[in-house]
């Protein structure tokens, strides 16, 4: 075993013991002992850290590339088992590990699948010249100032729209309740007729098919209400239901005045 791994087992253990040590006085003291053992522990193993970092070819971003290496070393601390292997040997694959990664986003354009294209990565923060010849940066030059209003305007009109459905649900609802108890209260003779082939139909066959009826009407109106509401062209909603011009204007005319009427209600 060389010197320099006798004095790295020795650091490590010695930054383990300092933070599961609790006769250290105060949390103050015992964070800066941990930071002393860790900056010897670091100071041991730069030597290697800047090897890896030429050799992932990492020279370009070192500030980066020491930070991960330092996450690297802390967390190989936290994980370190003696008994397993010796920390030489594990701290190396855990710096190879933080920089292979900061590679891949740093450098993604070093790829296959980037080189096929020739991608080339760029910083957002980069100089560069804008459309009116002055120094600006990409992330100023991609920004869209229209974003925020346009994003705005969408939700305004999507929650314009869901709130009309709704309205336009309950004054469905509405009439249906009304009109079936309509037909429910309606006077039906008691004596049933037989039709031409002589059968009887069912006692409440009539009352279900006028519920039918009902119901395709009211089919009909929503569309006629949504069209007149929401098409450029209002009058192609009475050609769409089959239904004048005249009469699908009275049907959104109703509709309207009675769903403003509900807003009105439900704003006291």
């Amino acid at each position: 075993m060389s010197k320099t791994t006798i004095a790295l087992e020795s650091a490590v253990a010695a930054v383990i013991a300092t933070r599961s040590d609790q006769s250290h006085g105060s949390d103050r003291r015992r964070r800066l002992e941990e930071d002393r053992a860790f900056a010897r522990v670091i100071k041991i193993v730069a030597p290697r850290i800047r090897h890896f970092i030429n050799q992932y070819g990492l020279a370009g971003h070192w500030e980066d590339a020491e930070q991960v290496c330092a996450i690297a070393v802390h967390r190989a601390i936290i994980a370190y088992d003696p008994t397993k292997a010796q920390f030489t040997t594990f701290i190396n694959w855990q710096i190879r590990g933080e920089l292979q990664s900061l590679r891949f986003r740093l450098m993604t354009d070093q790829r296959p699948s980037a080189q096929k294209v020739q991608a080339c990565t760029v910083s957002l923060h980069a100089a560069t010249t804008g459309p009116d010849g002055e120094e600006a940066t990409l992330e100023s030059l991609i920004q869209d100032e229209d974003a925020e209003a346009d994003v705005e305007a969408g939700v305004s009109d999507y929650l314009a729209r869901r709130t009309f459905y709704t309205l336009v649900d309950q004054y469905m609802e509405q009439l249906r309740l009304v009109g079936e108890d309509q037909l429910r209260r309606r006077p039906r003779p008691k004596r049933r007729v037989p039709d031409a082939e002589g059968r009887f139909p069912a006692r409440n066959a009539e009352l279900d098919a006028e519920i039918l009826l009902l119901h395709e009407r009211l089919r009909r109106d929503r569309k006629v209400i949504e069209q007149r509401m929401l098409d450029p062209d209002p009058d192609a909603a009475a050609e769409a239901a089959g239904i004048s011009k005249e009469r699908a204007r009275q049907i959104s005319k109703r509709a309207f005045r009675k769903i403003s009427e509900t807003i009105a209600f439900s704003s006291k």
